[in-house]
């Protein structure tokens, strides 16, 4: 019975043109097409990452978060130590600063600080730099005016 199997197994092989055990057959073969988004030669990652991000929309939010990661790099090491951005929304990127004094500084800086950041994330990306001080209640002393 499992020769009758395999005989006839055989048969329908031949008649389709292949033969088992002979592998596969010569001639010639039809053109392979590339399906969109794979195959191909292996692309650099940083040109992988860019085509991703910007099929997404994400170029800004990447570029903002490079901001927030190289803060010191862009206002310098100084105002970094008393200032860091907390939220960039529609165009206006929130600053805290640690001090009232340096809350100040910060807003005497704006429009120099609005050009920096546009130079580093496009033109006319961020069109206000929104500064808060110190969340925390002030001290009282004993020397103060009514």
């Amino acid at each position: 019975m499992a020769r009758e199997a395999l005989a006839q197994a055989r048969a329908d092989a031949a008649k389709r043109g292949s033969v088992p055990g002979q592998g596969r057959r010569k001639g010639p073969r039809a053109p392979r097409v590339p399906q969109p988004g794979r195959g191909g030669d292996p692309k650099p990652f940083g040109s992988a990452i860019r085509e991703l991000m910007s099929a997404r929309g994400w170029e800004q939010r990447a570029a903002v978060g490079g901001v927030f990661g190289n803060w010191p790099g862009i206002v310098g090491p100084e105002l970094a130590e008393h200032t860091r951005p907390e939220k960039f929304e529609d165009g206006e990127l929130t600053v805290a600063a640690d001090s009232t004094t340096w809350a100040t500084q910060l807003r005497l800086l704006s429009s120099t600080l609005v050009k920096r950041l546009n130079e580093e994330l496009g033109h006319n990306t961020v069109r206000r730099v929104k500064v808060v001080g110190p969340a925390g209640p002030r001290r009282t002393g004993a020397w103060r005016v009514r």
